[in-house]
């Protein structure tokens, strides 16, 4: 879409005395050849703040929307996360999720050393058997 130039000040002046005088958008978007949506928005800015005059802005638009900016926030979460997972080719030897606690379960198996210890002793104890 095409930028157009803006309507000069004297323009939208007489856009709005004509309207004060009780032509339609249509009416008067055809004798001052301007579209009638362009009428219709300096008539809705000029009953809101009675002013015709271009307003300041709040600043630099978003490069990025908000939906943009949660669904990165999202990826580099998610990439984090997963990030400590051993690749197949890079590492043959590994499994693939070995190391990887679920959020939803909770580890199975010893919660120190010192047990892990008593599992492994008692283990090798029935294989000498």
């Amino acid at each position: 879409m095409v930028k157009t130039k803006e309507l000069s000040e004297d323009t939208r002046n007489r856009i709005v005395d004509l309207h004060q005088a009780g032509k339609t958008e249509s009416a008067i978007g055809k004798q001052l050849d301007v579209k009638k949506s362009t009428v219709g928005a300096i008539i809705r800015k000029w009953k809101t703040y009675k002013t015709t005059t271009n307003l300041p802005r709040s600043g630099a638009p978003r490069k990025i929307s908000a939906r943009g900016v949660k669904m990165i926030t999202r990826t580099k979460t998610f990439q984090k996360s997963w990030s400590g997972l051993a690749s197949p080719r890079s590492q043959p030897h590994r499994k693939p999720l070995e190391g990887v606690e679920s959020p939803c379960c909770p580890p199975t198996g010893p919660k120190n050393i010192t047990a892990l210890e008593e599992i492994c002793m008692e283990e090798w104890a029935t294989y000498q058997q």
